[in-house]
């Protein structure tokens, strides 16, 4: 036999009954540890994948599991902190990434906090895991901006050098969500002599008052114009008072009587339940009444849970509760910074101390163009450093254009924007067709390589993170296409 014939080709030999085939199926494919499989092929080799935290997909490339937890990720040293950051054009499965991990992080006794769902889009999942679910709106539930909330529970437990510390910071919570509210609401900042009258407002409230100051009780303090107001106005005259606040009733009064009325004019109706595993605060009934109550909700649903967070903290660091982790999502951020100039100052503020916090975020939102719509540039360069402080970058489909931006901040070799690129590609024009990019993801953390990892769901996914359900006629859609990708 020829020396040429000693090795069959792939297909065998072109002779009878030589085992010609005319296709080759592929092999079944197994995986399992290096422990358990060690003896069957020792010959491995991994893919740099971190298993450290919830799954949320295979490696694109080596089909190796990927796992996502900032908060371990930066216990293990892989990142500096535990803030993250999801680009991705509309319909790609952001959400269907934020509530994987969601899922996940409960189940390892992370608590998930939903910072405003405009849509609403994690009603759903919050409800299924059993958590908690604050409807925010006219004739809903109400949030009061000048709650102290779990803090106040805090402080009531708490005396000498320590609660004189705490009762600074409620202090200044109040004041400055009162004064992002304002400026809102007048779309300018707030003047120098204006933020000391307010900020004496809030020290007699919280002397006068056994309960939780609100914002029409502020309002009534300034037009009673008690000596103690009218000396931190330096108004020695009745009609000089007045000239000092008569821009700011008129605005506090429009968060008590204008299209703001029955939302931040009274107690909070619905606090937080610190032991619920998950909480989304649903926003969705006010997204129609336009950017400014968006904007309003957002940053009073910010401050509040933010203050729920510290308030765990304490409560922990005095032996009064156990230790707490927890994940924020910041869904639709841009909705929140572009209602009036400044506002991005408090979510700035806000959002710098997760790590200090033991608390992990998810920022989602379309574009960096969206943080390029604030009134101010100083406005966007803050917005700005959200995406550039956060330890890991998740770009979903997105066109060139966006990724010559990001290249300017998070480096991305050549065969990384092709991949994203080719996700953002317009899918076929035809009926059933599915996006490219659905549920495709290329992690970036500082200069390592990214990891590009597809989303599969299964089991109950389908339902819980269905985000057309509304536009979608068909009850029976689902289970007729839940056969692995993202939808």
């Amino acid at each position: 036999m020829p020396a040429s014939l000693k090795i069959a080709p792939s297909w065998g030999w072109r002779i009878p009954g030589a085992g010609r085939v005319s296709h080759l199926a592929s092999g079944v494919e197994y995986q399992g540890t290096t422990v358990q499989l060690s003896g069957l092929f020792p010959y491995v080799a991994g893919s740099g994948s971190p298993v450290l935290g919830v799954p949320i997909g295979r490696h694109m490339l080596w089909g190796e599991v990927l796992c996502l937890d900032p908060l371990e990720w930066l216990r293990s040293g892989l990142v500096t902190n535990p803030g993250m950051f999801l680009l991705g054009q509309p319909g790609v499965g952001k959400s269907s990434l934020a509530k994987r991990l969601i899922t996940g992080l409960t189940g390892y006794g992370t608590h998930a906090l939903i910072l405003g769902d405009t849509k609403p889009d994690y009603t759903r999942l919050v409800e299924h895991l059993g958590g908690q679910v604050i409807r925010i709106g006219r004739g809903l539930d109400r949030i009061n901006p000048l709650d102290a909330g779990p803090l106040g529970t805090a402080l009531a437990r708490m005396d000498g050098t320590e609660a004189a510390r705490l009762r600074l910071e409620i202090r200044g919570r109040r004041l400055s969500l009162l004064l992002a509210l304002c400026t809102l609401i007048r779309a300018g900042r707030v003047t120098n002599p204006e933020e000391v009258i307010l900020g004496r407002a809030i020290d007699l409230l919280g002397e006068r008052l056994g309960h939780q100051p609100t914002v029409p009780a502020v309002l009534s303090l300034l037009d009673e114009g008690p000596d103690e107001l009218r000396a931190a106005a330096r108004a020695t005259t009745s009609d000089e008072y007045q000239r000092r606040v008569g821009e700011l009733i008129p605005t506090l009064a429009l968060l008590c009587e204008g299209s703001l009325k029955g939302v931040f004019d009274n107690a909070t109706t619905n606090p937080i339940d610190l032991d619920a595993p998950a909480v989304s605060v649903d926003i969705s009934h006010v997204a129609a009444a336009g950017d400014q109550l968006v904007a309003a909700a957002m940053l009073c649903t910010w401050a509040y849970s933010f203050g729920v967070v510290d308030a765990a903290a304490v409560l922990a660091d005095h032996g009064l509760a156990p230790r707490r982790q927890f994940f924020g999502v910041m869904d639709e951020l841009w909705r929140a910074l572009r209602g009036a100039p400044g506002l991005v100052d408090h979510a700035d503020a806000l959002t710098r101390l997760n790590r200090q916090r033991g608390m992990g975020t998810l920022m989602v939102t379309h574009s960096l163009d969206d943080l390029d719509a604030l009134p101010t540039e100083e406005d966007r360069a803050k917005a700005r450093g959200f995406f550039e402080r956060a330890a890991i970058k998740i770009l979903a489909a997105l066109p060139g254009r966006e990724l010559d931006r990001i290249n300017q901040i998070t480096r991305l070799s050549a065969p990384e924007r092709e991949l994203v690129s080719s996700w953002a590609a317009p899918e076929a024009l035809f009926p059933g067709s599915v996006h490219p990019g659905r549920g495709k993801y290329l992690l970036k953390t500082g200069e390592r390589p990214g990891l590009p990892v597809a989303l599969s769901l299964v089991g109950e996914e389908w339902r819980l993170y269905d985000t057309d359900q509304k536009i979608r006629p068909d009850s029976g859609w689902i289970e007729r296409n839940s056969g692995g990708e993202v939808r």
